[in-house]
C-alpha cells in the first residue's frame, strides 16, 4: 500500500507542478494564443475617398436617372405622336378611298351627261330638219315663217285657203321647232356644263385626297424617325445607367469593405485589451499564490468565448370586342366579318411586320364590335364623332374612349367598367384588357347605344 500511496502523491505533485506551468504559460504567452494577427486597419482618408466616390457615382446614377425619365417622357411622347400619324395616315387613306369613289361617280355622271347631250344633239337635228322641211314648204307657198304675207300675197281666195291650211298643218309643234331647237341647245349646254363642273370638282378632290395622303405617309415617316432615334437615345442613357450603377455598387462594396476591415480590427482592439487584462489579472493571481505542494492544485484561466356573339345591344357589342382578346395589333386590319392581314404603312407597322399578321387595329376592333349596331369608318377621328358625345364622368359600358390632342385622335378603345377598357394597343402588342389611362384622353366618350 506504501508503494501505491507514493505513487498517487507522485502524480499529485506531477500534476500540480504542470497545472502551475500551463497557468503561468497562459499568464505570460495567453495573448499571443487567444488573439489573431491584426486585421489591416484602413486609414481615415482611404475611407472618407471611397465614400466620396460612391456618393458621385449615386450622384451621376441620379442625374442619368433624371435624364433618362426626360427621354422616357419623350418618347411617350413620340409614341403618341407616332400613333397619331398612322392614324391620319389612315384617314388619309379613307379620305382617298372616297374621293377615287367620288371621282369615279363623277366620271359616270359626265358620260351619263354626254349620253344626254348625244340625244339633246339628235333633238337638235330633228328640230333643224323640221325647221328646214317648214321653211321648205312655206317657200313652195311663197310665204315665210310666222309672217303674215302668207296670206297677203295670195292671188285668190282659193290659193289663201289652201296656205291657211298648209300653215295649219304645219302649226303647234312644228311651228315652234325653232323654240324646241334653242331650248335643246341650251339643255345640252347645261348638262355639259354641270358634268364638267362635277367631273373637275371630283378630280380636285382626288388630287387633294392623294396629296394629303402622301403628305401624312410622309409625317409618319418622319415621326417613326424620330422615335427610332430616341429609341436609340434611350438605349444608350440605359446603358451609361446601367454601367454607372455597376460602378456605384462597386464603389459601395468598397466602402462596406473599409468599413468592414476597419470595425474587424477595432474587434480585434476591444478582444485584445481584453486579453491583456485577463493576463495581467492571472499573472497578478499567480504571483499572490503562495507555493503549494502535495495537494495543492490551481486551475488554469479560462480563455474568452469568440462570438460567433353581333348584336345591337352593349353586351353583344362588348363581347364581339372581348372575343378577340390575344389577337395581334395589325395597323389597317379588321372589319365588320373579323380580324384581316394588316397592310403597310412604311414605318413603325412595316417593322413590326403588320402585313402579315391577321389581326386589328384600334379603329378596326371598334368596327367589328359594333358591327350589328352601325357600319363605322377606319379611323378613329370620324368614329369619334359617329355616337353621342357623353362627358367623361357619365361614360358607362360599351362607350368609346379616344386619345389625342390639338393634332387629332390617334387611338380609341371600348370601356368596360370599373376602370378597365378593352383595345388593340399598337403594334408589337395584342388585343387586350388594360387600365384605362387618362394622360391624352380626350373629354368625351361616343355613345352607340343607348
Amino acid at each position: 500500500m506504501r508503494g501505491e500511496a507514493g505513487s498517487v502523491a507522485g502524480a499529485r505533485r506531477g500534476a500540480t507542478i504542470g497545472a502551475l506551468g500551463i497557468a503561468l504559460l497562459l499568464g505570460v504567452t495567453g495573448t499571443a494564443i487567444a488573439v489573431p494577427p491584426p486585421p489591416p486597419n484602413p486609414s481615415d482618408s482611404e475611407i472618407n475617398s471611397s465614400k466620396a466616390d460612391a456618393n458621385a457615382k449615386a450622384g451621376d446614377v441620379g442625374r442619368l436617372t433624371n435624364q433618362l425619365a426626360q427621354a422616357e417622357s419623350k418618347l411617350a411622347q413620340l409614341n403618341d405622336d407616332v400613333e397619331l400619324k398612322m392614324e391620319e395616315a389612315n384617314k388619309a387613306r379613307v379620305d382617298a378611298d372616297t374621293a377615287q369613289d367620288e371621282a369615279a361617280q363623277a366620271d359616270r355622271e359626265a358620260q351619263s351627261a354626254r349620253t344626254q347631250s348625244d340625244a339633246a344633239q339628235a333633238t337638235i337635228d330633228k328640230a333643224r330638219a323640221d325647221l328646214d322641211k317648214f321653211a321648205a314648204a312655206s317657200f313652195q307657198q311663197g310665204s315665210t315663217i310666222g309672217s303674215v304675207s302668207a296670206y297677203l300675197t295670195a292671188n285668190s281666195p282659193k290659193e289663201l285657203l289652201g296656205r291657211a291650211q298648209m300653215l295649219d298643218a304645219v302649226g303647234g309643234s312644228r311651228l315652234n321647232a325653232l323654240d324646241t331647237m334653242k331650248r335643246a341647245q341650251t339643255e345640252k349646254s347645261n348638262k355639259d356644263a354641270t358634268a364638267r363642273k362635277k367631273l373637275e370638282i371630283a378630280q380636285e378632290r382626288k388630287r387633294a385626297a392623294e396629296a394629303a395622303k402622301h403628305e401624312a405617309d410622309n409625317a409618319q415617316s418622319a415621326a417613326q424617325h424620330a422615335q427610332d432615334t430616341q429609341v436609340a437615345q434611350n438605349d444608350k442613357l440605359e446603358a451609361d445607367k446601367a454601367g454607372v450603377e455597376k460602378q456605384l455598387f462597386e464603389a459601395q462594396q468598397k466602402v462596406s469593405g473599409l468599413q468592414g476591415q476597419r470595425q474587424r480590427y477595432e474587434d480585434w482592439k476591444a478582444q485584445k485589451a481584453r486579453e491583456d487584462e485577463e493576463r495581467a489579472r492571472q499573472a497578478a493571481l499567480a504571483a499572490s499564490r503562495p507555493s503549494q505542494g502535495q495537494g495543492g492544485g490551481g486551475r488554469p484561466s479560462s480563455r474568452p468565448v469568440q462570438s460567433a356573339p353581333a348584336g345591337a345591344s352593349v353586351e353583344a357589342a362588348v363581347q364581339r370586342a372581348l372575343s378577340q382578346l390575344g389577337l395581334p395589333y395589325a395597323w389597317g386590319g379588321g372589319n365588320t366579318s373579323g380580324p384581316t392581314r394588316g397592310i403597310r404603312d412604311g414605318g413603325v407597322a412595316d417593322r413590326y411586320g403588320d402585313y402579315n399578321k391577321i389581326g386589328f387595329d384600334c379603329s378596326g376592333l371598334m368596327i367589328y364590335a359594333f358591327a350589328g349596331v352601325r357600319a363605322l369608318p377606319h379611323y378613329s377621328g370620324y368614329q369619334y364623332n359617329a355616337g353621342r358625345r357623353v362627358p367623361l364622368s357619365q361614360m358607362r359600358r360599351g362607350d368609346m374612349l379616344f386619345w389625342g390632342g390639338g393634332g387629332g385622335i390617334h387611338h380609341v378603345a371600348m370601356y368596360l367598367g370599373n376602370g378597365q377598357m378593352v383595345e388593340a394597343p399598337q403594334s408589337g402588342l395584342r388585343v387586350r384588357v388594360a387600365p384605362v389611362r387618362y394622360g391624352g384622353i380626350m373629354p368625351y366618350a361616343a355613345r352607340l347605344i343607348g
